[in-house]
């Protein structure tokens, strides 16, 4: 067994790793103690316990379709882990907007860091497999591939927008393939740095 010694700035170096994600002049997250950055809507997320504040790729795709995306009515984010994308959603314009995920530290983050940018949100715990499924008209799912496909094999009735991530870009045919079989159709996708999105639109 061998041990090795923490050097005293690890706290400062903690926070080094989490950098501000800027998306031009039209959006930014960053942690609380970075300062405000020169963005129209301007989101701070404490990564907490070790959700992060935004910076992954899939997070990244899901921000730069929101912003694409004219603002219509309720929103449920599925699987909020920090509330980055929920808080976003009500700092874009949609509402109400859900935040549910099935890890009780994720529902309370959601709920601080709503609370932090001054949105309102509906937080609750909720268990894909087997809970009864939450709706809205617009959906955002930046979950695993497994639970994409349980979500897709429960879903009774297709939300009108259904925005997919935390996919490995050659994941996006077989996700984009069972929510088709709901009745969905693939109308725009994304990729960056081997990761990808998809928006899927429900057949009118």
């Amino acid at each position: 067994m061998t041990t090795r010694e923490v050097r005293d700035d690890w706290a400062d170096r903690w926070r080094e790793f989490h950098r501000p994600l800027v998306l031009g002049d039209r959006l930014a997250v960053r942690p609380p103690w970075i300062e405000v950055q020169s963005a129209k809507v301007d989101i701070v997320i404490d990564p907490g316990q070790a959700f992060g504040t935004g910076a992954h790729a899939t997070t990244r795709l899901c921000l730069e379709a929101l912003l694409d995306l004219e603002p219509r009515g309720p929103l449920l984010d599925l699987g909020s882990g920090s509330g980055v994308l929920a808080v976003a959603a009500a700092k874009l314009g949609w509402g109400p907007v859900t935040a549910v995920d099935h890890d009780p530290l994720a529902v309370a983050a959601s709920a601080e860091n709503a609370r932090a940018n001054g949105v309102e949100l509906s937080v609750a715990r909720c268990d894909l497999r087997t809970g009864p499924l939450p709706t809205a008209p617009t959906v955002v799912a930046n979950l695993l591939r497994p639970l994409l496909l349980v979500y897709a094999e429960r879903l009774a009735e297709p939300p009108e927008r259904l925005l997919v991530s935390g996919l490995l870009a050659g994941e996006v045919d077989e996700v984009a393939g069972a929510f088709a079989r709901r009745g969905m159709r693939e109308a725009q996708r994304r990729e960056r740095g081997g990761w990808a999105s998809a928006l899927l639109s429900r057949w009118s």
